[in-house]
């Protein structure tokens, strides 16, 4: 299975076959941002492929073929010239906003220049794994300021590329097991056996703030010294209401005070986020964004880096989505925007449209399917306003269909 330290490497790739995981894994998630052919879960690779062997892997079908084969070209994209950038959302206008997920900074410029309306969800982890170091070492060696002014400067690029939409900045995500294969990660990260519900998240930020400051003090030079007040920040895996008010303490402490330009939200991916939505919406939260995967695996009980449990993560499973519908309401009863970071509605449209039919205020996609995700939205409105039309129409008719309204003249009701 690939980590963020491997980044670096799967950018120069030209395929990545992996023994382990499933659709949500880290490495199906990255070579789609990365638009790199991807095969995941299939157990034996790493001990059937040799170091110097040629394959071909076709990850339209799942299959790695032995040598070199001629596969069909991709479709080449029209109306386009080399050089030249096409804004390719294709005439949909949607009420709910789409936004998009990215982690890699040399992907921004060309993502802004799709139809989007901003980041739902900025990925940190491969941008702090760049610098080749645990952060707690830099601040340990006195070289905060290093990890700082770098992670100011590939915020700054994206928000100048996406500015003035918004750009959400999540936080850093790392598990205890992707952190520990950075240089001094040891010093630093105990071992769990099940990294993936452990030492993560807001809790990481509350037991040691010292990473947590260094990129709050990051967003404050983008938004002060460069002037990019379009950067936002998210806290991922909330478990409990005090871990979230202790993290907006933080923020206030270090002069990152929420206000008009400036919003503070939490990632709602722990049934716990969707059992308190209400009282989180009364700690003050800005907004809320469903993380899918972790919510349908945490719902469901199945591990998403486990391929053998892949057909168990079903999004469209009752119990997760009679969760998104919970939190949306209880979010806008308090008049908190809600949305959702996931691949489910470009993938399923029953899924887009549901969402839409809850009243879900945005849904953020990876780059490769924002068009196909606002095609599949306009399509869900349409959906969604016509049935309602039809039920308003027939609320407002007499029974025999005249046409004549509530207050009927004809007599029918009789």
């Amino acid at each position: 299975m690939t980590s963020p330290d491997y980044v670096p490497a799967m950018k120069r790739a030209s395929a990545i076959v992996t023994d382990a995981g499933g659709m949500t894994c880290h490495a199906a998630i990255v070579s789609r941002e990365l638009g790199i052919p991807c095969i995941v879960g299939s157990k034996n690779a790493t001990t059937v492929l040799k170091d110097g062997q040629t394959v071909t892997v076709d990850s339209k079908r799942g299959v790695v073929y032995d040598g070199r084969i001629a596969l069909e070209a991709p479709a080449q994209a029209q109306g386009g010239i080399a050089g030249t950038v096409v804004v390719a959302g294709g005439g949909y206008t949607t009420g709910t906003k789409i936004y998009v997920n990215i982690a890699d900074v040399d992907v921004a410029e060309r993502v802004a220049q799709k139809d989007v309306d901003g980041i739902g969800l900025l990925r940190a982890e491969f941008m702090i794994a760049g610098l080749g170091v645990h952060p707690n070492k830099l601040a340990k060696d006195g070289r905060s300021r290093e990890f700082i002014d770098m992670l100011a400067e590939n915020l700054r690029r994206i928000c100048s590329a996406f500015d003035p939409r918004p750009i959400i900045y999540r936080a850093n995500d790392f598990k205890t097991n992707e952190y520990r294969g950075l240089p001094g990660g040891e010093e630093f990260e105990p071992k769990e056996e099940n990294p993936m519900i452990g030492y993560r998240g807001c809790f990481r930020y509350v037991m040691d703030p010292t990473v947590f400051k260094m990129e709050i003090e990051a967003i404050k030079k983008v938004r002060n010294e460069y002037g990019l007040k379009n950067l936002w920040l998210m806290i991922p895996f909330v478990r409990t209401v005090e871990e979230f008010e202790k993290c907006k303490q933080i923020c206030e402490e270090q002069g990152l005070v929420q206000n008009q330009d400036f919003k503070l939200g939490i990632m709602c991916e722990v049934p716990s986020t969707v059992i308190m939505a209400e009282e989180f919406c009364e700690a003050g939260v800005d907004f809320m964004s469903i993380g899918s995967n972790d919510l349908t695996q945490l719902t469901l009980g199945s591990d998403r880096d486990n391929g053998g449990f892949a057909k168990y993560m079903d999004e469209r499973d009752p119990a997760v989505m009679r969760s998104i519908k919970l939190v949306i309401e209880r979010c806008h009863k308090h008049g908190i925007p809600c949305g959702i970071c996931g691949q489910s509605p470009s993938v399923w449209p029953w899924v887009a449209e549901k969402l839409v039919e809850y009243g879900i205020d945005s849904m953020s996609v990876n780059p490769d399917v924002i068009e196909r995700t606002r095609k599949t939205v306009a399509s869900a409105e349409n959906k969604v306003m016509l049935r309602r039309l039809a039920e308003l129409t027939k609320k407002n008719s007499c029974d025999c269909g005249c046409g004549c309204g509530s207050d009927c003249k004809c007599n029918c009701r009789e």
